[in-house]
């Protein structure tokens, strides 16, 4: 079956290149492996394929252990395999990706208490850029595996 969808880098060139760049600019400052940890718990809970295929391939790439890509899904059950502020912000993460219920003051005050503002502020936008681009993959049926640096 051929895709038919729409190329999102090709059809808005101009929305795309401004994601590129809020995207680098959310990433500033943050820990690498951080970084790669919301975009995988993003991708699952949104069940994009396409990115989490590239950001567990990016994390093995950059040097992240198989054990804690497996259990980044269950990251609460599991959480002496990741730091506080790991957990902090995974649960910022579940809480910003799955927002009809708001982001509770609880989840809110455990980022705030790992994080300065400004990463906070990173964290936040870097967690809005994953689910917009979760959109565009799952909204343009993206295969996981293809082409995956011009999302």
């Amino acid at each position: 079956m051929t895709n038919s969808r729409i190329t999102f880098a090709k059809t808005a060139p101009k929305a795309f290149k401004s994601l590129i760049g809020f995207d680098a600019a959310a990433r500033a400052g943050l820990d690498p492996a951080l970084v790669e940890l919301v975009q995988i718990r993003a991708s699952q809970l949104n069940r994009c394929a396409y990115c989490l295929h590239m950001h567990t391939s990016d994390a093995r790439k950059a040097g992240e252990s198989e054990e804690r890509l497996h259990l980044v899904a269950v990251w609460a059950e599991a959480s002496h395999f990741f730091s506080a502020k790991e957990q902090a912000a995974l649960a910022l993460t579940e809480a910003v990706t799955s927002i009809s219920g708001g982001v509770p003051d609880d989840v809110y005050a455990r980022a705030a208490a790992e994080f300065t503002e400004e990463e906070l502020g990173q964290l936040l936008a870097l967690i809005f850029a994953i689910n917009t681009w979760n959109r565009i993959a799952i909204s343009t049926a993206k295969v996981p595996g293809t082409d995956e640096r011009a999302a």
